[in-house]
């Protein structure tokens, strides 16, 4: 892409200030797992061959200039101060995830020393004896899809080497109304787009100044994105989830997951402190949602080809998500259905472009630290944060080795507890990433999830049976 030249600074994107502030200093963990032992010195020549070695992005150094905005400056990038080999186990007796688990709990309270003045903000850390590659790379560089459409661009699948990793279907083309006699349903829908818009903003706003979820045992607050973490991993087959699908009339995948969330949450509740959370207790969560034309993983020549700086970055929306706290629900799939409810009205609003511009235009008019108050005062207010990435259908192999797993985690947020779940080659693993002083026991939340699943299998495969 050319080679570094001074006076040639790109200004940081909204979005990327905001995730410079202390308070916002978000960093994004993707843990992957191979079947071979590591080899260090193809890792680096393999990275440097890479996309990412070659976009601006990643070969710039965060700046300021003397009136305090933030610019990328294009600078030299020395692969041997990136890449960080961990020779030897994390800790003896422990198993290969437990002990990278407890490597990236550890790593995510450093993340403000990856901020430094001296390289991009990027870097690899290879747990050797745990044949795990692990990618920390500060959010201001990008969001989650941009940097996992960067990561597979470098993949192959492993029955055909030369074939790219399918992520899904294409997308299919919009519905179009046609005949005088669909007027009307356009009409409703878009009365029903502004209804729900209006209703979800209303909230949307409240909460960010003064609402807040009452105190639970999984509730943060301020000052919690400070404190340590511990990690565990809920593991789900993706057959399964869609047996539950099934059993929906139109549901997705997402409803499911977020129907596994709650069940979850309440086994978890009532587990750890039966009868201390009053029925009815709100328990709302933030979701972030892409907000590009092509949804899903991104095609990386789009995103490479012109100027980088218009195509890159953080374009994302949030949405806010809430469940309500009941002690028994007889039927499991009641949770899923409860779920489907709730995220459909969510789809017919521009809630997640309403996100995107007021943060947008509060760091554009009003400055990153009004833009900061704003988004921290929604997590501070809220309980969870989660998210889902669709990753390949067949198994890959980066550098020729294998890919065994794919996980991925953020640290930055004052929620006490954030779960963020990817798909590959039929399996679906959801990291949750907890402060260990509010959730002691997250491989317990974990089982709470997987057990939540097996039992909406059971009851949609007993329904579809019916």
């Amino acid at each position: 892409m050319g080679s570094p030249e001074n006076g040639s600074d790109e200004p940081l994107t909204p979005t990327g200030r905001l995730f410079l502030q202390k308070e916002m200093n978000q960093v994004i963990y993707c843990a992957i797992g191979v079947k071979q032992p590591l080899d260090v010195e193809a890792l680096k020549s393999a990275i440097q061959r890479s996309p990412m070695f070659t976009h601006p992005r990643f070969c710039s150094l965060m700046v300021r200039d003397s009136a305090g905005r933030e610019h990328w400056r294009r600078t030299h990038v020395d692969i041997d101060r990136h890449v960080v080999p961990v020779h030897g186990p994390i800790a003896e007796g422990l198993s290969d995830e437990v002990a990278v688990n407890e490597y990236l709990g550890d790593l995510s309270t450093d993340s403000p020393g990856l901020l430094g003045d001296d390289k991009p903000p990027w870097d690899v850390h290879l747990l050797m004896a745990h044949r795990c590659m692990v990618f920390r790379i500060h959010h201001a560089l990008g969001d989650g899809i941009l940097l996992m459409s960067m990561f597979l661009a470098s993949c192959r699948q492993v029955d055909d080497p030369e074939a790219l990793p399918t992520i899904g279907p294409p997308s299919s083309a919009k519905r179009r109304t046609g005949g005088s006699g669909e007027w009307w349903k356009a009409v409703v829908g878009v009365l029903g787009v502004m209804w729900f818009t209006l209703v979800f903003v209303v909230e949307f706003v409240l909460q960010s100044m003064w609402v807040s979820d009452r105190r639970t045992p999984l509730s943060g607050g301020a000052g919690v994105e400070l404190w340590p973490r511990k990690l565990a991993t809920a593991k789900f087959l993706l057959e399964d989830m869609k047996v539950v699908k099934s059993a929906v009339a139109n549901a997705t995948i997402n409803d499911v997951l977020f129907g596994i969330i709650s069940a979850g949450f309440f086994k978890y509740l009532d587990h750890r402190c039966p009868n201390a959370v009053r029925e009815g207790t709100r328990l709302t969560g933030v979701a972030a949602v892409n907000l590009r034309e092509q949804q899903g993983l991104q095609e990386l020549t789009n995103l490479m080809e012109g100027d980088p700086g218009l195509r890159w970055g953080n374009k994302f929306g949030i949405l806010l998500l809430p469940v309500r706290y009941h002690r028994s629900c007889g039927d499991p799939l009641e949770h899923v259905r409860k779920a489907k409810s709730m995220i459909d009205r969510k789809k017919k609003s521009l809630e997640a472009h309403f996100s995107y511009k007021i943060v947008d235009m509060a760091t554009t008019y009003l400055g990153a630290r009004a833009a900061t108050l704003l988004n921290y005062r929604i997590f501070c207010n809220t309980t969870f944060s989660v998210s889902n990435v669709f990753g390949p259908h067949e198994e890959i192999a980066s550098v020729g080795n294998p890919i065994t797993y794919m996980r991925v985690n953020t640290s930055g947020f004052p929620h006490a507890l954030t779960m963020h779940m990817v798909s590959y080659a039929g399996r679906a693993d959801m990291q949750i990433l907890v402060a260990k002083d509010i959730i002691p026991d997250p491989d317990f939340l974990a089982k709470c999830f997987e057990d939540a699943l097996l039992e909406m299998k059971a009851a949609a495969s007993t329904a579809l049976k019916i």
